[in-house]
């Protein structure tokens, strides 16, 4: 847990860094508490690896000061020495050494010999701790005197960040290793930070990956062409707000860019990142006029917030809909449910009262009881077309009953049997959260109903960090949806696939469609939320 000590472990005070003439980083900033994860993000070029290679003691500033645990560090240093582990982007391993060796490169168990300076390796107890860290990262090798080189560049990285758990760091330095790391590798790594944090080590965790940011960090520190934009707390601000400083957008009070198909925006803003920082190479190299170098800046700037302009009357225009039709919803079922059901009952009671009251032969009696059964089969069959416009347990009992019931009835219905799994600490989340993650359930069902030809679904609802909740819809039919384009949906008459994209992009959240194991499709959504605090599984090894 994060420590409330307000004496910090690590002080940077006006960093700045040059290659030759160029400013990378420009009079940076911060402090960082014990036990606080501070994630650094920022556009290409604006120097976050930059100051994280800093603190490790790799890159030497021109101007500044780096105090760490009470103590000004004057470069060149030893960061281990010091209690500080790095994981960089790429692995930084001895091809020719095996897992084991590469693991306890530089920290080798042992004990000093006699001589006083000769060191006595203990071979069975790094291969035993070895053991103990690949199993509680999952890193599937044959072997451990397996040598890196044969290995594949996840299995590096996962072997790069198991170093960090071979002795009692005070601070990690994280410089985006999700790049090369596979959707479990980088869940791993993300509740390992949340570990730390737990156990009171401090991480300093540089990366564009917003959900990652804002999974675990309780800080984010934004930078621009080298210097700090800003320093928000994660709880207290939101994507929208950073995407804002990211892009530069003058106006951080306008709504938030309808990116329906955020995939496609996230390349676009990425290739404009990359198109900005080759212009400033290009510019530097060159010696092309100031003048030219401020105006390709200038409509690189304009193409992104065009991008953004052009899809916010639409995300307003979705919002609305999707609200004014859940109110419909929600009007037509009362009505329903108050009124014509209530009838139908008042109808069938008077039926009832007939055969006692009046005496009747025997073949009116058995048609009244025919037209009380079809009665009662027209009440039930409304009831269930309440239940699909307007859950009516989620109002009072919550997400979970109410998919609970939904999936029971939807069981009964179809006989595909449903297996849902509900994360223990689910809560109750706000009513328009609740209300879509059940609306992206219900759609994802339906789907599966109607094009899977499937026997067996399973829904799990988890936690994947304190801010994250996982949706996963596995189903065992005939798959081939993992393709996910919109364009062949819609042709191919997956609207409810369209329709569960379009209410993940309105939470701000993540969607993705993957084969299953053996056959068959899983629909994936993350959904961000704020902090729920629980313990992280145990990983670290300390």
């Amino acid at each position: 847990m994060m420590n409330n000590n307000k004496k910090p472990i690590l002080k940077v005070d006006n960093l700045s860094k040059y290659f030759g003439t160029l400013p990378v980083v420009q009079r940076v900033s911060f402090d960082i508490n014990p036990g606080e994860v501070v994630g650094l993000t920022g556009s290409i070029g604006s120097g976050k690896s930059v100051i994280a290679m800093m603190i490790a003691g790799l890159y030497k500033s021109n101007q500044g000061r780096i105090e760490f645990a009470g103590k000004e560090l004057v470069w060149p240093f030893p960061s281990k020495k010091h209690g500080i582990a790095v994981i960089h982007q790429k692995p930084h391993l001895q091809d020719h050494y095996d897992v084991v060796s590469n693991l306890f490169l530089g920290n080798e168990i042992g004990k000093l010999s006699k001589l006083g300076w000769l060191r006595i390796i203990d071979q069975k107890g790094m291969d035993r701790k070895a053991k103990q860290i690949v199993e509680q990262l999952g890193i599937e090798i044959s072997s451990l005197n397996e040598k890196v080189y044969n290995l594949s560049g996840e299995l590096r990285q996962m072997i790069a960040i198991g170093r960090t758990l071979t002795y009692n760091a005070k601070m990690v330095i994280i410089d985006e290793p999700t790049l090369m790391l596979g959707y479990p590798y980088q869940q791993r790594l993300l509740a390992l930070i949340q570990n730390w944090r737990q156990q009171g080590v401090s991480v300093l965790f540089t990366s564009n990956n917003l959900d990652h940011l804002f999974a675990v960090t309780d800080r984010i520190i934004v930078l621009h062409q080298g210097r700090k934009l800003a320093d928000l707390i994660t709880d207290e601000t939101n994507r929208k707000s950073v995407v804002d400083l990211l892009l530069g957008l003058g106006n951080p009070q306008l709504p938030d860019p309808a990116i329906l198909d955020l995939d496609s925006y996230n390349r676009i803003r990425e290739n404009s990142e990359k198109l900005r920082y080759h212009q400033m190479m290009v510019g530097k190299d060159m010696a092309i006029g100031p003048g030219l170098n401020r105006q390709l800046t200038e409509q690189l700037a304009e193409q992104v917030q065009a991008l953004d302009q052009a899809n916010l009357a639409l995300l307003e225009a979705q919002r609305r809909l999707i609200a004014e039709r859940e109110e419909e919803r929600k009007h037509v079922a009362r009505e329903i449910h108050d009124q014509v059901i209530q009838d139908l009952l008042s109808i069938n009671y008077e039926l009832e009262d007939m055969e006692t009251v009046v005496p009747v032969s025997k073949t009116l009696t058995n048609d009244l009881t025919d037209v009380r059964q079809n009665i009662r089969e027209l009440v039930d069959n409304l009831r269930n077309i309440c239940g699909n416009l307007r859950p009516p347990t989620i109002d009072s009992l919550g997400l979970g009953a109410a998919l609970q019931s939904y999936a029971r009835d939807w069981t009964s219905r179809t006989g595909v049997k449903v297996s849902l799994k509900l994360d223990e600490n689910l809560g109750r989340l706000p009513e328009s959260a609740e209300l879509s993650i059940f609306r992206i359930v219900q759609e994802g069902l339906s789907n599966i109903w109607h094009h899977a030809d499937a026997t067996k679904v399973d829904i799990v609802l988890e936690h994947t960090s304190p801010r994250t909740l996982m949706i996963s819809i596995a189903d065992d039919g005939r798959g081939g949806l993992e393709d996910f384009d919109l364009t062949k949906l819609a042709n191919n008459g997956h609207f409810g696939l369209i329709g569960i994209n379009e209410r993940v992009a309105l939470l701000d959240g993540r969607f993705r469609i993957q084969e299953g194991n053996n056959k068959g499709t899983i629909l994936l959504v993350e959904i961000p939320h704020p902090r729920i605090h629980t313990i992280p599984e145990e990983i670290s090894i300390y």
